[in-house]
């Protein structure tokens, strides 16, 4: 077990007492090792951001700045999508935006004006066909809605990407922080500079097959560390 009472205590910023008393309520999972009670740090950060534990705003970003970034994860997450249609930049992250999931409460207008702001500033035209459309800052509040969505336009669209090619897909980035966005964009750069997730974009390929391919993409990153 990952965490000690004294250990969660300092995390939470919450009595030692209250922690024993959520124990006994079955609010809170806890497991006796020695006598003494060990908390597992994932389920612990599960009840949290699920709101099953009320803890004070400057705990739950610290513990949201824990959950890692898993590419698998945000992608199921935000969807895999075809024959998004367009002619612009803006019609295709228009309707893009339609097509994915939105948290509860976020303007769908407002998360496509964020993405033209950014385009306006730098294009977001990777290069290969690929484009990461991203707001310039975060605009969701909280990890658990997160994403990574990934888009086939119907028609390639000219994003000014920096080798001239217009652009055909789409990996779209929405993140709660600014330290888990660049960790987001790093991993999702890595990944569209594999040759096998090159290829399976191209090719458009089943969503299952990407998923599996990202999820490979991951494990090697894991052991690249």
């Amino acid at each position: 077990m990952d965490l000690k009472l004294k250990e969660v205590s300092q995390l939470l910023d919450i009595p030692e007492k209250t922690i024993l008393a959520w124990v006994h309520q079955r609010k809170l999972r806890a497991y006796k090792i020695y006598n003494q009670y060990r908390f597992n740090r994932d389920e612990l950060n599960e009840w949290i951001l699920k709101g099953k534990i009320q803890v004070s705003a400057e705990a739950l970003q610290r513990v949201q700045s824990q959950v890692p970034v898993s590419l698998t994860r945000l992608v199921t997450k935000g969807g895999i999508y075809y024959n998004i249609e367009g002619a612009s930049v803006k019609d295709v992250l228009t309707n893009a935006v339609a097509a994915i999931p939105a948290a509860e409460g976020i303007d769908r207008d407002m998360i496509v004006t964020a993405l033209l702001e950014r385009e306006e500033m730098m294009t977001t035209g990777l290069g290969e066909g690929l484009a990461l459309p991203h707001p310039r800052n975060p605009i969701v509040s909280d990890v658990m809605h997160e994403s990574v969505s990934i888009c086939f336009l119907k028609e390639p669209v000219d994003f000014n990407a920096i080798d001239g090619k217009p652009v055909h897909t789409l990996v779209m980035i929405l993140s709660a922080n600014p330290r888990r966005h660049l960790d987001i964009l790093s991993k999702v750069s890595y990944l569209c500079r594999k040759w096998e997730f090159i290829k399976m974009v191209n090719d458009r390929a089943d969503a299952d097959d990407i998923i599996d391919c990202i999820q490979r993409s991951e494990h090697a990153m894991k052991k690249k560390d």
